[in-house]
């Protein structure tokens, strides 16, 4: 519905336009712009670990119950590194606490590319002295959003991605 209402209103403003042509100032400025260089596998790889590595992802997260989002709750992941192990998989080592718990744990992960943006993927990962979690989370420039499932609650997540300063 709203996909539609906002080529609604785009065609309402195009049809308002006497010139078709896109005009002066955004013709310039298109050609302008510079072109966004396509990075390599490598190049993306390596941005996706200095991205994590020494990171803390802040944001909220919220609770899918019966059909609806509840309120959303503060949320912070600290990671200390990121590896990668294989074609697709990596290991992400995450500070973990809560309660008495203080840890950091290997986390087995895959990671897809929607073109230049990392996807981390957790299948059915148990987490020590916790549940069994699975995710989708995406990475794109500093930020993070995503889904998340563990024992019979999921929700979604979002925030902020921050490096420790050397």
């Amino acid at each position: 519905m709203i996909v539609v209402l906002g080529l609604g209103v785009a065609y309402a403003q195009d049809a308002k336009r006497t010139d078709a042509s896109p005009g002066p100032d955004k013709e310039a400025a298109r050609q302008a712009a510079p072109a966004k260089t396509k990075l390599s596998a490598e190049e993306l790889e390596a941005k996706f670990k200095a991205t994590l590595t020494k990171a803390t992802l802040s944001g909220r997260y919220c609770s899918i119950n019966d059909g609806k989002l509840s309120p959303e709750k503060e949320d912070k992941y600290s990671i200390v590194s990121v590896t990668k192990t294989g074609a697709d998989t990596w290991l992400i080592n995450a500070r973990i606490q809560y309660g008495q718990i203080d840890i950091v744990a290997p986390i087995p992960v895959q990671v897809k590319w929607a073109g230049d943006t990392p996807v981390i993927i957790v299948d059915n990962v148990g987490i020590p002295g916790g549940n069994t979690y699975s995710a989708r989370v995406m990475i794109y420039e500093k930020t993070y959003a995503g889904t998340w499932s563990g024992g019979t609650r999921g929700g979604l997540l979002n925030g902020i991605v921050t490096n420790e300063k050397e």
